[in-house]
């Protein structure tokens, strides 16, 4: 034998329409739900900058300068490169950088 279907809409109006007449008889108002506030990302702007990067024979990097400073980065190298240690040279680098911007 087969069961009646129910119709959700009508049990759910019958509920709301017993949730109304609890709260009428209650006579106490409902309490609204407060509202999440939403975080906020903060967003990282990022972008890339030029360095001069002093370097021995094996790629290891000895020092960095910022990009206006390359005599000195070139003075760094042959400072390195006398009293017969292993050859220094001058490289650009490039290097992320990440601001937060809000």
């Amino acid at each position: 034998m087969a069961r009646k279907v129910a119709n959700r809409k009508e049990l759910r109006a019958q509920v709301e329409a017993a949730e109304a007449a609890e709260a009428q008889e209650d006579g106490a108002p409902k309490k609204k739900k407060a509202k999440r506030k939403s975080r906020s990302k903060k967003t990282t702007e990022v972008r890339m900058k030029m360095f001069w990067g002093v370097f021995n024979q094996s790629m290891k990097r000895v020092a960095l300068y910022e990009f206006d400073q390359k005599e000195e980065a070139e003075a760094k190298a042959a400072d390195l490169s006398k009293a017969g240690k292993p050859q220094h040279f001058v490289q650009k680098v490039k290097e992320t950088i990440e601001e937060v911007v809000e």
